[in-house]
């Protein structure tokens, strides 16, 4: 999976920490807020959107919220901030796979539809900041997933071939983007996307329960 890697780029939620469960929590709330009903379909919509994508898609779909698009974002920051810094944990193995990819000199970056104050709080809270050599975000590279615009981007602040670079990650239009990138990409299991655990399957070249599977060798080539 990694001898011919020279770097691995990680999506953060719902593949480095577990915290999807904060946005579904946090989308109902800020709904209810305002007397809005979310639709069935909005979660699955809002799949690999930026940070500013989705609070866009929330004006569109919700005219009545007295907000533009800046307040929506902060508001959503001010609800998430503290559950990242608090409560938010780290997926099994990570730390000792950081450290594994540390030692064997893979350069490390991160490519994320969150913002960046709640990526780098999170990592920061987690005490893995200092692993990572660049955090980049889908707002930064101005399109969201499944384009491949933000791993591209990750790719160019490492300083490292596409082709040289394993992405891991949780949700089908995650692995589509680094796909589209030209990276391999090893999936991670997470409660949040069991339900398309067969897309993620069709669509990844590896697949992994925690980050232990990696450094034992029992991952799965798919």
């Amino acid at each position: 999976m990694l001898t011919d890697k020279n770097a691995v780029i990680f999506d953060l939620d719902g593949t480095l920490v577990d915290s999807m469960w904060v946005w579904r929590a946090v989308d109902d709330e800020f709904l209810a807020r305002y007397n809005q009903v979310k639709p069935e379909d909005l979660e699955s919509r809002m799949e690999g959107m930026s940070y500013r994508e989705v609070a866009q898609l929330f004006l569109d779909s919700f005219p009545e919220l007295p907000h533009d698009l800046t307040m929506i974002m902060d508001e959503w920051q001010e609800m998430t901030y503290t559950k990242y810094c608090e409560e938010v944990p780290l997926k099994p193995g990570v730390p000792e796979f950081l450290e594994a990819m540390k030692r064997a000199g893979k350069k490390m970056g991160i490519a994320t539809s969150n913002s960046e104050e709640l990526a780098r709080a999170v990592l920061e809270a987690r005490g893995i900041a200092s692993y990572f050599d660049a955090v980049c975000t889908a707002d930064e590279a101005r399109k969201g997933k499944p384009a491949p615009d933000v791993y591209l981007l990750a790719a160019k602040k490492l300083a490292v071939l596409p082709e040289r670079c394993l992405v891991f990650e949780d949700v089908p239009m995650g692995i589509l983007a680094g796909k589209n990138a030209g990276m391999q990409v090893c999936t991670v299991a997470d409660d949040f996307s069991k339900e398309q655990i067969q897309r993620k399957r069709e669509l990844a070249d590896y697949y992994i329960t925690d980050y232990f599977d990696v450094m034992e060798g029992t991952f799965e080539i798919i």
